[in-house]
C-alpha cells in the first residue's frame, strides 16, 4: 500500500487523523480508504450526515445536499443522478454514489482557502500614527538637546553655566520624549476592546479603529448573518374545520418519519408548541414532490402541486391565489392532504433575525450604505432585503463574485466591511476593510475577521462602529493634550525655567491625564455604546 499523500487544505481544516475516512468503490466492493488516496474518476460513497469531501458528479442515489456554507443557499438542495456536489457541503438524507471530478487542493474548498490566503497576503494594515510620529520625533529630541546645550554653552550667561545648560538639555529630553503621544492610541484601544469583549465584540487589531469609524459601506451576506439560517414554520393556514394546531399536528404526524429538512422545521415547530403527535401507519417520500402517510387507517398527503394532483380530486386553482402570495415573500409552501381533499397549507422559510431590521436601520442613521450579497436565488433575496431596507441587492453570486465585489468598492475608494459567516464568506471577509463573523458560523470565519461577535447578534455591528467611532474621538482628544503639553514644555525648558525634576513631574502628569481620559471610555463613553 502506497504511503498516504501530503493532506489537502480541505483534510487540514477539517482536522482529519490517519484513519480510514470514506469509502471508495472499487472491483471487489466498497474498501474504507483515505480521503488523500482519492483520484480523478474514483466511485465514493457518500452516506446520510455525512461531510462530501471531493467535488463530483452524482452517478447513482438521490439525497438533500446543504451547500449552504458555499453559495448561502438557504434550503438544502435535492441531488440526483446527474448532479454536482461540492466539497465541505453535508448530505442531509440519503446515499450517493459519486464519481470524483477534483480533489485535494483543487476542489472548491481548497480554492476559497487559497483566495483567504491571497486576501490575507496583500492586506497591509495602517501603520499607527504614534508610531510614525515617534519615529520622527526621538531624533528631533536628540537633535534638539544637544542644540539646547550647545546654545546655553555659547551663549549663556549664568554662574554655573555647564550645570544649567546640562539641567535645560536633560528637561527638553525629558518633555519632548512621545510617551503620551504613544499612550494616546494605545490606552484607548486597549480600554476600548476590553469594554467590547464584555459585551461579546472580539476586535482582534487597531487597524478596525482606524479604519471603522469612517466606514461608508457595509456588506451583509444573508444566510446565518441577516436570516437565522435554518428553514421555520411561519405560516398554518386551515381550508376546512381544522384548526391551526391541529393542522400543525397532522403536518408534523406524517413528516416524522421525513429526513427532509422542511420536515424537521415542521417537527419542530409542532414539538416546541407541545402539540402530540399521532402514530403512523406507513410511509412513502414520492421524490420531489412530498410525503403520502396513513395515520389511524386515512391516509395524509403533504407536498407541492405535483403531489396534490396526483391524491386529490379538488379544484386547486382556487388556492393558488393564497400560494403564490406566500411564495412571492419567499416561502416554501406545503399542501396538507386528507383523503384525497386539501385540508390546509403549511409555509417554511429562513426567517429574518430579530434584531436584524434594526440593526439596519441604525446603519442608515449614521450614514452608511448597506448591502446584501449571498448566493441565495434572487427571489428570496429580494423580499428579504425589502423587508429589512436594505439600499442594494447582489444575489446569486459564488465566493470569488464575493471579493470581486469588495475589491470594485474599494476601487471606488470607499472603506468597505464585510459581515458573513459561512466558509464561502471567508474570503470577501479577508479583502475587506474590516470583516466582521459571527461567532455562530464556521470557524474559519472567525479565522478570517477583524472582528467576531461570539452571540451571533447583529447588534454586535453597530456597537463595534459605535466603539470606533468613541474610541477615535478619545485618542484626538489624547493627542490634542499631548501636542498642547509638548508645545508649552519645550519652551519653557529649553530658556532654562524648567529643572529635569519638574520635567519629570510634568510628563507623569501628562501620561496620567492621557490615560485618565482614556478610562472616560470605560466609566462613561461604554455605557452609550452597549446600553
Amino acid at each position: 500500500m502506497r504511503p498516504p499523500k501530503h493532506l489537502s487544505p480541505f483534510a487540514k481544516w477539517q482536522g482529519f487523523k490517519q484513519k480510514p475516512q470514506g469509502f471508495c468503490l472499487k472491483p471487489g466492493g466498497e474498501v474504507e480508504t483515505f480521503i488523500d488516496r482519492v483520484e480523478v474518476g474514483d466511485i465514493v460513497i457518500i452516506k446520510p450526515g455525512e461531510r462530501i469531501p471531493v467535488d463530483g458528479k452524482v452517478m447513482e442515489g438521490y439525497s438533500t445536499v446543504d451547500e449552504s456554507m458555499l453559495t448561502g443557499e438557504s434550503l438544502p438542495l435535492s441531488k440526483n443522478m446527474g448532479g454536482t456536489v461540492s466539497s465541505a457541503t453535508i448530505n442531509k438524507s440519503g446515499k450517493l454514489k459519486v464519481e470524483v471530478t477534483r480533489v485535494g487542493r483543487e476542489t472548491t474548498i481548497s480554492q476559497i482557502i487559497k483566495m483567504v490566503e491571497d486576501a490575507q497576503g496583500t492586506k497591509i494594515p495602517l501603520v499607527e500614527f504614534a508610531d510614525r510620529l515617534s519615529q520622527i520625533i526621538i531624533p528631533f529630541v536628540l537633535f534638539l538637546t544637544i542644540i539646547t546645550y550647545s546654545a546655553w554653552m555659547m551663549f549663556g550667561e549664568a554662574p554655573n553655566l555647564s550645570v544649567v545648560a546640562i539641567g535645560s538639555a536633560v528637561a527638553v529630553m525629558v518633555l519632548t520624549c512621545p510617551c503620551a503621544l504613544t499612550l494616546a492610541p494605545e490606552t484607548a484601544f486597549s480600554i476600548g476592546t476590553g469594554e467590547a469583549a464584555k459585551d461579546g465584540i472580539l476586535v482582534k487589531n487597531g487597524v478596525v479603529l482606524e479604519y471603522a469609524y469612517k466606514l461608508k459601506h457595509i456588506i451583509f451576506d444573508k444566510t446565518g448573518t441577516l436570516t437565522k439560517g435554518e428553514p421555520e414554520v411561519t405560516d398554518r393556514i386551515p381550508f376546512g374545520s381544522l384548526s391551526e394546531k391541529e393542522l400543525l399536528r397532522l403536518a408534523a404526524s406524517a413528516e416524522t418519519g421525513s429526513e427532509h429538512p422542511l420536515g424537521e422545521a415542521i417537527v419542530n415547530a409542532a414539538k416546541a408548541q407541545s402539540i402530540e403527535l399521532f402514530d403512523t401507519q406507513s410511509f412513502q417520500a414520492v421524490t420531489g414532490k412530498g410525503i403520502i402517510t396513513e395515520i389511524e387507517g386515512t391516509q395524509v398527503a403533504i407536498g407541492n402541486l405535483s403531489l396534490m394532483k396526483s391524491v386529490t380530486n379538488d379544484d386547486l386553482s382556487k388556492h393558488l391565489g393564497k400560494m403564490q402570495m406566500l411564495e412571492a415573500k419567499s416561502k416554501t409552501v406545503m399542501s396538507v392532504a386528507v383523503d384525497e381533499h386539501i385540508e390546509g397549507m403549511v409555509a417554511v422559510a429562513d426567517t429574518v433575525r430579530i434584531e436584524a431590521k434594526e440593526a439596519v436601520k441604525v446603519l442608515h442613521e449614521m450614514g452608511i450604505q448597506v448591502t446584501m450579497l449571498t448566493g441565495d436565488n434572487r427571489s428570496t433575496t429580494s423580499a428579504i432585503a425589502k423587508e429589512l431596507g436594505i439600499d442594494r441587492v447582489i444575489a446569486e453570486v459564488l465566493p470569488d463574485d464575493k471579493v470581486n465585489e469588495v475589491k470594485r468598492l474599494q476601487k471606488d475608494k470607499q472603506l468597505v466591511a464585510m459581515v458573513g459567516d459561512g466558509i464561502n464568506d471567508a474570503p470577501a471577509l479577508a479583502q475587506a476593510d474590516i470583516g466582521i463573523a459571527m461567532g455562530t458560523g464556521t470557524d474559519i470565519a472567525a479565522e478570517t475577521a477583524d472582528v467576531t461577535l461570539i452571540s451571533g447578534d447583529l447588534d454586535g455591528v453597530v456597537k463595534a462602529i459605535r466603539l470606533s467611532r468613541e474610541a477615535f474621538r478619545i485618542i484626538k482628544q489624547n493627542f490634542i493634550y499631548a501636542f498642547l503639553f509638548n508645545g508649552i514644555g519645550l519652551p519653557s525648558a529649553a530658556f532654562g525655567l524648567s529643572s529635569p525634576v519638574l520635567a519629570s513631574l510634568a510628563m507623569a502628569i501628562i501620561s496620567l491625564i492621557v490615560v485618565g481620559n482614556s478610562l472616560r471610555l470605560k466609566n462613561v463613553a461604554a455605557k452609550r455604546l452597549f446600553s
